[in-house]
């Protein structure tokens, strides 16, 4: 074991850290072997936790009384895009050997909530408070909860936010989250702010808020490295593809991802790390709207798409969903990796359209840009 982290631990995000230094798969880095510390440090204060909880329960029988657990604070870790804070949070979840755990993405996280307050509105028609009834179901579920991509970007999720963690705080829950911003920049210039600044000191009070310091950023390394736009259609653009896939994915398994919005499932037919694949045909070939690409772009750092047509008149209504497409990407700063049958500005040249077309062909230079590439994921 090299010397970076001075703990003999055989398991946890510490071993597993070293094994991406030894592997190659990683460069030292003096910033993520302190907080793969910190997380190592958090595992074992909670699995201490549940194995004491476990080992009381044949001592309740007898009639002992159980003392009063301690909290364990949970961790907030900020930092700039691409400096492993979303891989050293897997390193623990992965690691930490609790069967109530759960890692989301925190936009999907928060589709979940408005799906379970949906759900309370419909079984409770005669109206009531949904919030204790959601916390509850998700204590449930969940002892451990990591979020990733910690952002909040409109009024309706600002305003519920404060009572949601309170209510799971107070039930003992722990939170993991990773966000691009520190607790006090959240909904920064946000309608009526005001009224969200108690969720940031809740956040401030019951989690320790660790910085990630700049250093490289090892996706834009990765990333600027790749072509992100290839023509003609054919085996080698299909092959670069799959190589980009690989390489941003390394250490992650891929799986299918169902996105549900307005009760519509998106199926993205292989994703991880942040990154998403799937084809024209599957994206803007189906009937969907700008909620579904929206809930896409705000989920993902990064699309590879494959298999962009030369679009005509026949092709309206495919390409009127790729200008929305781009669009929800576009603001909200996703990396595009693409396969296409020509060049940005042979994709549609004939037809009613033509001209909305041209503000995508901007996009789409403008995408391929180390400028955009480098910019942070989400709403600026």
């Amino acid at each position: 074991m090299s010397n970076i982290i001075p703990v003999n631990d055989k398991k946890g995000p510490v071993a597993e850290y070293e094994k991406k230094l030894a592997s190659g798969h990683l460069m030292p880095d003096r910033a993520q072997a302190v907080l793969a510390q910190q997380l190592q440090i958090l595992l074992q204060k909670i699995e201490t936790l549940e194995n004491n909880s476990k080992s009381f329960t044949w001592k309740k029988r007898l009639g002992f009384k159980e003392n009063r657990q301690i909290k364990i604070k949970g961790l907030y870790i900020y930092g700039d895009v691409g400096r492993g804070k979303s891989m050293l949070m897997d390193l623990f979840y992965s690691s930490i050997q609790i069967k109530k755990k759960r890692r989301v993405h925190f936009h999907a996280f928060l589709q979940d909530i408005h799906l379970r307050f949906n759900l309370f509105r419909k079984n409770n028609p005669e109206g009531g408070d949904p919030v204790p009834a959601v916390v509850k179901s998700i204590v449930e579920e969940s002892k451990l909860l990591c979020f990733d991509e910690l952002q909040v970007v409109n009024i309706v999720d600002a305003m519920i936010l404060g009572r949601l963690f309170e209510g799971l705080l107070s039930h003992n829950v722990i939170i993991i989250a990773t966000s691009n911003r520190p607790p006090d920049d959240l909904y920064k210039d946000g309608l009526q702010r005001e009224r969200f600044l108690p969720f940031i000191k809740l956040l401030k009070n019951n989690l320790n808020i660790e910085y990630l310091g700049a250093s490289k950023d090892y996706r834009l390394e990765k990333i600027l490295g790749m072509r992100v736009y290839h023509y003609p259609l054919g085996k080698k653009a299909t092959v670069s593809l799959d190589d980009y896939f690989l390489a941003l994915t390394e250490g992650y398994s891929p799986s299918v991802d169902l996105i549900e919005v307005k009760g519509r499932v998106v199926i993205i037919p292989i994703a991880a790390a942040g990154v998403a694949r799937i084809s024209f045909a599957k994206l803007c070939g189906e009937p969907l709207g700008p909620a579904d690409y929206l809930d896409i772009a705000g989920r993902y750092h990064t699309l590879i798409l494959d298999d962009i047509p030369r679009m005509d008149e026949s092709l309206k209504n495919e390409a009127r969903r790729f200008i929305t497409l781009i669009d929800a990407l576009y603001e909200n700063k996703v990396n595009l990796i693409c396969s296409a049958d020509a060049p940005p500005q042979e994709l549609y040249v004939l037809g009613e359209g033509a001209f909305e077309f041209q503000r995508l062909v901007s996009r789409l230079m403008e995408m391929q840009s180390e400028e955009y590439v480098a910019l942070p994921h989400g709403l600026i």
